[in-house]
Order: C-alpha cells, then sequence, then structure tokens
C-alpha cells in the first residue's frame, strides 16, 4: 500500500506538471495520449487503494472565501508537552520502555476528522480547547487525502509546514526586502488560516501526521504508537520522520537527529519522545499542563560571544518603535547573523544593554536571532526622547507590565510610509507596483504625505520620471495601476484605512452589517459595533476612537473624493429575516459550520451578533436546554432560544420580500 501511494504521488506530480505547462505555459510536455495513460494509470490506483490525495487531476476541489473562521471546541483538550535539552533526561524518561522518537516540527498544529472514508473537518490547535475551523484550506494542501479506505470515524492530529525549499522560492518572488516573510512558521500560520483557500493553495502547505486519535473498529491499533503510523501510511497520510528507541540507542539517535537539521527541509525545532506502548503512556496519566506519555527535547542552542556595536530604533506606521540590537557578525548554524530584535524597552532594560557589551547570541529554534545574556551589563543604552525618524517626542507606554516606546507625532514620516504601504497592499487598495522603498521616496520627495496623495501622483510625471529606478514605462505602470485602485469597495477600503485591530474579515462583516453604506460604516455606534458577530469590546473602542478622530476625518474624505465604490449584490438574497439579530453557540448539525450560518442570516436579511443583548431576537442552539452563559442569558432577557431545525422552520415560514 506504502508503494501504491508512492506511486500515486509520482504520478500526481508528472501529471500537474504537464498540466500546468500546457495550460498556463503554452507547451507541451509530453503528448496527450501519455497524459491520458498516466491519468488512467492513477485514476485506478485510486480506486484500487481507496485513497485521493488532494492535488490529484481526478478530483476538482473548489477554492472557498470565508468572512472569518469560524470556532470549535476540541473533543478533548490538547495539552503542551514538558521539555528537557538533555538526554539524559530521555534515558530516564523511558526507563525499561520502547519509545518511538520523532521532530518536532515546527509549524501549525491540526485535528483532521474522516467519516465515511472522506475528509469532514480540519481544526487549528488554538489554545488546546478551542480552535479554528480551516476545513477548506485543508483540502488544499498539498499532500493531504481527501479520501481514505477506512470508512469509520478517524481523528488525527499532525502538524502543517511550509517547507523550506517553497519558503525560499514564495519569498524570492518579492521585491520588496521589508515584505518578505521572517521564516516558515509564520507563513505557515498565516497561510493556513486564510480566508480565501487559492491563497493557501499557493503556498504549498503540507501536513504530517504525528498521534492517531481515535480510528473507530479499526482492529490492531490499541496497543502501539508505531502500528498506529504505519497504519496511518497505508491510508495515504504522510507521517513524521521517526525512530524506535530504548534506553541503549537514545543518545545515538538524537545525535542521528541532530546530524540531519542542516539537509532536513522540513522545519523543526526540536525532537519528541513518546513511549510506543499505548496503554502503558496512559496509566501515567497527565499534569496540569503536560502529558506524562510523551515529552519534548529542545535542541542546545548554538551561543556566540560577540560584541555589541549599536541599538538601531525602527519605527511602524502604528508609532511603535522597535529596538533591534546590532552586534559584530558571527556565524550561527550555519549562517552570518549581525542583528537581532530586542522586542521592547522593558526587554532591553532587563538585559542592561549598552554599547560595546559583550552578549551571547543564539538562534532561536535554529532560525531567529536573539540575544541570550549580557556578560557585560553596563547598561549605557539611553531610551531616545526622539523619535529616530521625524525627531518628535516618544512616549513609553506600559501594558501588563511590559513597557514599548511609540512616536507621539501623528505627522511622522515613518507612520506616513507604513500606513501608505498598508493603504497599497493587495487586500487593501491594490495598487500593484507600489513598493514601501518607492513609497519612501515618494515621502521623503514630500509628494505623498498620505494615502489621499497617491491619487495625485500623475501631476508629478517629471519629477517621478527623473528618479533612480523609474522611466516612462513604469511611472504609466503605476499611474494605470492607481486609476484601476479608484473603483474599490467599501471593506476594501475600510480595511486600507488601517483602523486599529481591524482586519480583512472584521471590514467585511461591518460592511456587510451596514449595507455597504459608507455613511453608516463610518458613523456606526460602538454599541451597535459590539453586537456584529467577531466584533470585541478593544476592536469596537479602536474603531470608535479612529473614527472620531478630525484628522482621520478629514483623511477619510480625501480618498473618498478620489475613489468611487462598486458594490458586489448577492444573488438569490431576500429580507425573509429583515431586522432579526441572531447569536449563535454550541455545535452545528445542519450547516457545515458557523460561517455557513452566518452566510444564510446575512443573505437573508437578518444580522449575526457575537453576543446576547436586549436587541437579539434569537439564539439559535441546537442543546435548548443548556445551562451555557449564553443560554442564560437569553433567559435573562426573553430572548428565545431555537435549534437550527427551528432556524430553518422560521426561514420557510416567513415570505419573501
Amino acid at each position: 500500500m506504502k508503494d501504491k501511494t508512492g506511486l500515486m504521488k509520482d504520478k500526481i506530480a508528472v501529471l500537474n506538471e504537464a498540466a500546468k505547462a500546457y495550460y498556463t505555459e503554452s507547451r507541451e510536455i509530453m503528448p496527450n495520449i501519455e497524459y491520458d495513460r498516466l491519468y488512467d494509470e492513477l485514476a485506478a490506483l485510486e480506486k484500487e487503494t481507496g485513497i485521493v490525495l488532494a492535488g490529484s487531476p481526478t478530483v476538482n476541489v473548489g477554492y472557498e472565501v470565508l468572512e472569518e473562521l469560524p470556532k470549535e471546541r476540541h473533543e478533548t483538550r490538547m495539552l503542551s508537552l514538558d521539555k528537557t535539552k538533555e538526554t539524559s533526561s530521555l534515558i530516564e524518561f523511558l526507563g525499561e520502555h520502547e519509545g518511538i522518537l520523532s521532530w518536532k516540527l515546527d509549524g501549525l498544529t491540526i485535528v483532521l476528522t474522516y467519516a465515511g472514508g472522506k475528509l469532514q473537518k480540519a481544526v487549528t490547535r488554538g489554545n488546546g480547547e478551542i480552535g479554528e475551523v480551516i476545513t477548506s484550506n485543508a483540502k488544499v494542501f498539498r499532500n493531504i487525502p481527501l479520501e481514505i479506505s477506512f470508512a469509520g470515524e478517524l481523528v488525527l492530529r499532525g502538524e502543517a509546514v511550509i517547507r523550506y525549499s517553497d519558503f525560499e522560492a514564495i519569498n524570492a518572488a518579492i521585491v520588496d526586502e521589508g515584505s518578505k516573510y521572517k521564516n516558515p512558521r509564520n507563513l505557515c500560520s498565516g497561510s493556513v488560516r486564510q480566508l480565501n483557500s487559492r491563497t493557501t493553495a499557493e503556498r504549498n502547505v503540507r501536513f504530517y501526521a504525528f498521534s492517531l486519535v481515535k480510528a473507530e473498529n479499526a482492529p490492531g491499533l490499541e496497543d502501539s504508537r508505531r502500528a498506529q503510523m504505519e497504519w496511518l501510511v497505508s491510508q495515504g497520510f504522510d507521517t513524521v520522520e521517526y525512530r524506535m528507541v530504548d534506553k541503549n540507542n537514545v543518545e545515538e539517535t538524537v545525535k542521528w537527529f541532530s546530524g540531519g537539521v542542516e539537509k532536513n527541509d522540513v522545519p523543526s525545532d526540536g525532537l519528541v519522545l513518546a513511549f510506543d506502548d499505548i496503554a502503558y503512556g496512559r496509566s501515567l496519566g497527565s499534569t496540569s499542563k503536560f502529558p506524562r506519555d510523551s515529552i519534548a527535547f529542545k535542541w542546545q542552542d548554538e551561543l556566540r560571544e560577540t560584541v555589541l556595536k549599536e541599538i538601531e530604533w525602527s519605527a511602524s506606521r502604528t508609532g511603535l518603535i522597535n529596538p533591534v540590537a546590532i552586534f559584530e557578525p558571527v556565524e550561527l548554524e550555519g549562517t552570518t547573523v549581525s542583528r537581532a530584535s530586542v522586542h521592547n524597552v522593558s526587554i532591553v532594560k532587563e538585559l542592561e544593554l549598552g554599547v560595546g557589551d559583550m552578549v551571547t547570541v543564539y538562534k532561536a529554534n535554529m532560525i531567529i536571532p536573539q540575544i541570550a545574556e549580557n556578560l557585560t551589563r553596563s547598561g549605557s543604552i539611553i531610551i531616545p526622547e526622539a523619535c529616530p525618524v521625524c525627531g518628535g517626542k516618544t512616549e513609553i507606554k506600559s501594558e501588563s507590565g511590559v513597557e514599548t516606546l511609540f512616536c507621539a507625532n501623528a505627522s511622522c514620516p515613518a507612520k506616513h510610509i507604513k500606513s501608505v504601504a498598508h493603504f497599497a497592499s493587495r487586500d487593501a487598495m491594490n495598487i500593484e507596483g507600489l513598493s514601501e522603498a518607492t513609497i519612501e521616496k515618494f515621502v521623503a520627495m514630500g509628494i505623498v504625505k498620505e494615502p489621499a496623495d497617491l491619487f495625485c501622483l500623475a501631476e508629478h510625471r517629471e519629477e517621478i520620471v527623473s528618479m533612480e529606478g523609474f522611466g516612462e514605462r513604469s511611472y504609466s505602470n503605476l499611474i494605470e495601476s492607481i486609476d484601476r485602485s479608484r473603483k474599490t469597495t467599501p471593506a476594501r477600503l475600510l480595511y486600507a484605512l488601517g483602523v486599529p485591530n481591524i482586519g480583512v474579515a472584521n471590514a467585511k462583516m461591518i460592511c456587510k452589517s451596514c449595507g455597504q453604506s459608507w455613511g453608516r460604516i463610518q458613523n456606526i455606534s460602538r454599541e451597535e459595533l459590539s453586537g456584529i458577530y467577531g466584533i470585541g469590546d478593544i476592536m469596537a473602542d479602536g474603531y470608535v476612537g479612529y473614527f472620531g478622530s478630525e484628522l482621520a476625518k478629514e483623511s477619510v474624505s480625501r480618498i473618498l473624493a478620489e475613489t468611487e465604490f462598486e458594490i458586489e449584490e448577492e444573488t438569490g438574497a431576500t429580507q425573509r429575516l429583515a431586522g432579526k439579530v441572531f447569536v449563535i453557540t454550541g455545535s452545528l448539525a445542519h450547516f457545515d459550520n458557523r460561517e455557513a450560518l452566518v452566510a444564510a442570516i446575512e443573505k437573508n436579511g437578518g444580522k449575526a451578533a457575537s453576543s446576547v443583548t436586549s436587541k437579539t431576537n434569537y439564539l439559535i442552539n441546537n442543546d435548548t436546554l443548556s445551562n451555557s452563559s449564553k443560554n442564560k442569558k437569553a433567559k435573562e432577557l426573553s430572548v428565545e432560544i431555537i435549534s437550527e431545525e427551528g432556524f430553518l422552520e422560521l426561514l420557510e415560514s416567513v415570505e419573501p420580500s
């Protein structure tokens, strides 16, 4: 079975490469008869094994666009692992038992559920108790089986990752250095949690199974983790690379893994050791934080001593000024590093940093340069009282005991550069060809002081054409892109403004709730905002505060004078539920996920809110008799509690308008 699965993967890769060449590059790398032969062989293998892998040309997984990711509670709480950096601790942990030692992959943990041989659900780890449902995105991972031969209920856990080779290829395609992704893990996390599964598909996310949670009525899987891993492979899953160990060979096996870190294309941040004997592992129970059947091994960090040359203070569009340590270059984990983020003022003070201090540096998870210790501790670094960009006054803010530095000047050029770059970004106004470096030049020239100035760049043709790296063609392309961006949607503009904590999904939800009316969007009250599904109090406060600013109002007014809205009308929309406010809680049976139910409510003119208030008409909860906080609140306010069936009946009972 394993050989056949590998054969299927090979055929999929060849067929997809041929299709890409033919359809997108107008070239042929194999005759049609050869393509058809390979296709038929793949289809036969899929029928024989009962396995259909994501990416197979025999299936067409449609891309989905969501307003936000629905959340769901895990059946069992997902604990973190206790950690050690000593192989002696691993030997002590094993005792006389056999274990399975595997890579600890550095990505995003995902729980998959299959039923009837088909992928039903994918949920992120989240906080261990509640995760986000990312089923549509999981279906476009590179190597997840969409169909398997096992027909019972299957639940497994694994890690979603982006390989180093794919990460480097994605970054290589980004011209602007400041826009490049920092590391594979962050890119993977953002890719897995995308609202548009097409973007996820473009990122080449892969899934590696590391734990079987449930395989309903599957024989022979209760005793051994190794047997479980082999069985998962037989179902078409890629598993984390592992080795069987006992107390006699743990140390040499750890060394074997250590020697493979540099050539391993899959990001990892250590190893995991678990007992092979499942029953024994379960008998040990768990602490409040960690299971006792497994333990994580973290690599001993490679430390290098170097001299701190300076602290560079880097300003952002929010006004936050981040300290960055610049030190004499050193070799770490095979690369030369000379700078590391210090994150905030509190860490600068805690390390007592000073120019000329001898510091030790390392790479966290063998990737991110960090300062481990300051051996000198001169404490001579002075927190700047003036912004390094505009010279305006700085201020230190403290939140939860952490001090951060901010520029108090609302007109700081750094804020302008970052905010204009955000305004022009793909999910915002989508002005192609406008990099942060170019914006910085425009700001320095004085021709761009705020986002609205982008629409007036045609007035500065001579200055732009004469810029280094620019010419007539670059200028014309830029102006055309700016002109195209003038036609936009309320949601794109709202996101583009950079309102605190308002992302793409929340911007869409707010605009939809306001009927796409900009007047309502700009003047919506805090109470109304808090009633919108997914909008919390902090978001609402930041939103109202932003539009309450006279500077913001003037800036928005200038942008509105240069743009026009295109409203996408929803087909099949009715007003059956006009004026009705719904709150959703609990698990669902009829709708695929919570977002699908929200879409049904809004499509029929209703509103979905996140909390029960006096304005709520219905609380949808399939467990109508539960004592949940929302049920209690609904009863207190005499809000009717209905099930999904009740909602569907309500929908059918109202005549469409």
